[in-house]
């Protein structure tokens, strides 16, 4: 599913799914997909104004940054160390099960973590345009589905959603 994703977009999704990992949970929600998305920033939207710390403090991810620094522990200096470049995108791959359609797994060099309804359901809508996938598009698919809390959380951290729809061009209503 990876081969139409743009360096960006699938830099974005393995960010998210890294983060899942680290936070232990048992699948890639939409709201650490949008945090993703706000780290990586796979896209030049002057309207997107929110930033990560803005995201990541409506998204419960389970940092463990301030424990470990009271014990004189930099996480960063940790995952540098043992990570070092096993966040590459080409590392990682995204595939739907066989014997499950609707299961869509994230896999890599950290683990695997399936993606929840609502993340897979944001990057089908993602790939529905024609050509490559890119960090617009994944945005798209994000606030397409008012039901994951995405729309909410850009919100709550500022973000002017009518103006960030209308410069990523997101459709507003259907034409079928």
């Amino acid at each position: 599913m990876f081969a139409r994703f743009t360096e960006g977009a699938r830099r974005a999704v393995v960010k998210a799914g890294i983060l899942a990992l680290d936070a232990g949970r048992p699948a890639l929600d939409a709201d650490v997909l949008l945090l993703g998305v706000a780290e990586v920033r796979p896209f030049s939207l002057a309207a997107f104004t929110a930033s990560e710390a803005d995201v990541r403090a409506r998204v419960d991810v389970r940092d463990a940054r301030s424990l470990l620094a009271t014990l004189g522990i930099d996480l960063d200096a940790v995952h540098r160390r043992t990570r070092a470049g096993l966040d590459a995108p080409g590392l990682w791959s995204l595939r739907r099960s066989r014997v499950r359609p609707l299961r869509v797994t994230l896999y890599g060099p950290l683990g695997e973590i399936p993606l929840a309804m609502h993340s897979r359901k944001a990057i089908e809508v993602a790939m529905w345009r024609p050509g490559p996938v890119t960090g617009e598009d994944l945005l798209w698919g994000l606030l397409a589905d008012h039901a994951n809390g995405a729309a909410a959380i850009l919100r709550d951290a500022g973000v002017d959603l009518a103006a960030l729809i209308r410069e990523a061009r997101v459709p507003t209503r259907r034409t079928a």
